[in-house]
């Protein structure tokens, strides 16, 4: 089994995190750096991330959507102890081994998927499957349009390539409206949106995730969850342009 794999499975965290943790040196198999795509035994194989070793697959699935509040971390832990949400779970999933399945920055808000499976995450996350994840986003100022099919095109920064699939401006009479689009992305680059914003000459003050594939978020309070049953987690694996 490939270790990226294995560590999924095991419930630590999805394989494109894993091949993360791989390539900064914090796995080991049988006291050795690991390698991206390396084959190991489970049954034979001495697997340790983070310093803590990888037992087991995990058998119950478990996949939650979550209304992230602003001010928290996707993260498992924090060396300088800010709030993760996994301290908002609760009972008895904040007992569980969860990861976030596409993260939000600490500053955004809205629909986060957190789970212990990692074939699913996988699926969710990587860009081949085109994944759509939809976006309500407010700028400091009013959008350019000619902004637009630059941000379609892609940008350049920080050595990588930051593309919109899609951006719609917000047509409605309401208040601050020319300040607010939709942005539509198939990829999750570390804060891909306010990256290639900022890269244009603007700030987002707000950023809320609204639909991952063909799940909306509805109904969900605001640092509350809702356990999500086949239906669900089928909608979230829907490609391409998706609508409520």
């Amino acid at each position: 089994m490939r270790i990226q794999k294995y560590i999924s499975q095991c419930g630590i965290c999805s394989r494109r995190e894993a091949e993360r943790k791989i390539e900064e040196g914090l796995v080991f198999v049988n006291g050795v750096p690991a390698e991206i795509g390396q084959d190991i035994d489970p049954e034979t194989d001495k697997v340790v991330v983070d310093g803590t070793r990888a037992r087991g697959i995990v058998e119950e699935k478990v996949v939650l959507a979550m209304n992230k509040p602003k001010g928290y971390l996707c993260s498992n832990s924090d060396p300088f102890e800010a709030q993760t949400v996994f301290d908002i779970l609760p009972e008895p999933f904040s007992e569980m081994k969860l990861f976030c399945c596409g993260r939000l920055d600490k500053n955004s808000k809205g629909l986060l998927i957190l789970t212990n499976d990692g074939d699913l995450a996988n699926k969710i996350t990587h860009p081949s499957n085109n994944i759509i994840k939809r976006y309500h986003v407010q700028l400091n100022r009013e959008l350019d349009k000619k902004v637009i099919p630059v941000l379609l095109r892609g940008v350049m920064h920080e050595g990588e390539k930051l593309k919109a699939e899609k951006i719609i401006p917000d047509t409605s009479a309401t208040e601050n409206a020319n300040k607010r689009v939709e942005v539509w992305l198939n990829q999750g680059r570390k804060r891909e949106i306010r990256r290639m914003f900022e890269a244009m000459g603007y700030y987002v003050k707000e950023l809320k995730r609204v639909q991952i594939g063909g799940y909306v978020m509805k109904r969900i309070p605001q640092g509350a969850i809702k356990i999500l049953g086949k239906k669900d987690i089928s909608r979230l694996l829907e490609r391409g342009e998706t609508y409520e």
